[in-house]
């Protein structure tokens, strides 16, 4: 595919002013919604064939919720692209003041592998939805899924509206060499990094959705049974790649054995007595992160679980014990079902250990303290998280999700993702039945005395 002319073809189309039509962007939801249901077997069998995910967990993490947030933003959109009419200052008079949403153009979404669809479609549901044209660039990691969404996507867009580039590193280094009008990358760190780069060079706008290490914290107030189930669900969810998912522990040191007794229970409970036979249990991408993984398992810290099975590229629920902030499972995002436990003698302990470090992407916090509960909202920063669960927050399309410092910039789902792809003007439409001549030249001491009662 010719970039430069794909890039050429879109700008045209955008310029045609078609998508500015509310009416014509809600069509384009609608073939989308329709395509999804029709292709759900197609995406579900690359999800299987990419990252090992049942039917099951395919549909509720990425197909279902992309169908979610698809209905969500068909029902609202019109609300969201009406113009806001403001408060106009006394010193503007006679006017209105209005704020007019526009969409940015022509807009690049470069997806990750770990959740090929979701992580696609929902920022092109925003960038549609705004009005705008999109180019797609799929993780070539997860080749099976970008092939089919290359194929449901062409057969319902035209190139110049939507086009999916696939491919790998040399694609992604010519399409950050073109000039987008707004730029929305989920991803790695170090990548992001480049990515913020090159869209400098252009001063494109940009909204990067990161990772980093999210901390579970649990209390001795906790309901340790329910914190185990919920904590095992999040953790180990696409064999742990995931970038909202616990990457560790910081328990209180006296109920230590207790949470890993219930943690044993609920893998045993959740993926049966040998993980790796369970069918509905996933793998890792490829060789490389495989491997990467099985090198932060330390096996003297092993404390459960962990086998592993290379040909497949499966790694058994693992949770390592007696970690400490200097281990090499700390150094880096874990991404993967290895599970560090790390202990603090008070609360105050675990917040100063995570103040310490990058702010995460998200924060989970079991307590039935609600002191404690007030205490870490109001002195951690962190993008997102849960009071007593983990993950479920990034299922609200009421809600915005993105990181904060290290762990991105900008937030999208619902409302937030048609302003993230959208431009607000501000406008003041002033009438000319009356014209204050205060602001004119020659100034003069009454026209001064105007100017201090009206602007305050």
């Amino acid at each position: 595919m010719q970039i430069e002319a794909l890039m050429e073809r879109q700008r045209a189309f955008f310029d045609s002013g078609k998508t500015l039509d509310m009416a014509y962007r809600l069509r384009a939801l609608r073939l989308l919604e329709q395509a999804v249901t029709d292709h759900e077997q197609r995406l579900a069998h690359a999800l299987r064939s990419d990252l090992g995910k049942s039917r099951a967990e395919a549909y509720m993490c990425e197909i279902g919720l992309t169908l979610s947030e698809l209905r969500y933003m068909k029902r609202h959109m019109r609300a969201f692209g009406r113009d806001r009419r403001v408060r106009t200052p006394l010193a503007q008079f006679h006017a209105r003041s209005f704020t007019v949403q526009e969409p940015y153009g022509v807009t690049l979404v470069m997806s990750p592998w770990n959740y090929p669809v979701l992580l696609t479609l929902e920022p092109l549901i925003g960038a549609l939805a705004a009005g705008n044209c999109c180019v797609l660039k799929p993780s070539a990691y997860a080749s099976a899924t970008s092939r089919a969404l290359a194929q449901m996507l062409r057969e319902i867009y035209p190139e110049e509206y939507v086009a999916v580039v696939e491919g790998g590193r040399e694609e992604n280094e010519r399409l950050l060499e073109q000039k987008f009008d707004y730029i929305f990358f989920t991803g790695g760190v170090r990548v992001g990094r480049l990515v913020m780069e090159k869209a400098s060079r252009h001063l494109t706008p940009v909204t990067l959705e990161l990772g980093g290490k999210s901390p579970c914290i649990i209390d001795r107030t906790a309901d340790l049974k329910t914190a185990a189930r919920r904590l095992v669900f999040g953790k180990y969810l696409n064999c742990g790649q995931t970038c909202v998912a616990p990457d560790y522990v910081l328990a209180e040191a006296c109920i230590k054995e207790e949470l890993l007794e219930h943690i044993r229970k609920e893998i045993t409970r959740q993926y049966g007595e040998h993980p790796l036979e369970n069918p509905s249990y996933g793998k890792m991408i490829n060789r490389k992160h495989f491997e990467r993984v099985c090198g932060l398992i330390d096996r003297d810290k092993l404390v459960f679980g962990g086998e592993t099975e290379e040909e497949a590229l499966r790694i058994a629920p693992a949770v390592l014990g007696d970690v400490t902030g200097e281990d090499a499972v700390m150094q880096e995002e874990i991404f993967g079902p290895v599970l560090p436990v790390l202990t603090v003698d008070s609360m105050e302990e675990a917040l100063e250990f995570v103040r310490e470090r990058p702010r995460p992407l998200a924060l989970y916090l079991f307590t039935g303290d609600r002191k404690t509960e007030r205490r870490f909202l109001e002195r951690l920063s962190f993008g997102g998280g849960c009071i007593n669960d983990t993950v479920i927050h990034l299922a609200t399309s009421g809600m915005g999700f993105g990181g904060v410092g290290a762990s991105g910039m900008g937030s999208y789902h619902g409302r937030k993702s048609f302003e993230t792809f959208s431009h607000e003007k501000s406008v003041v439409k002033k009438y000319t039945w009356l014209d204050l001549p205060m602001r004119y030249q020659p100034y003069t001491a009454l026209k001064e005395r105007l100017v201090r009662m009206f602007v305050r």
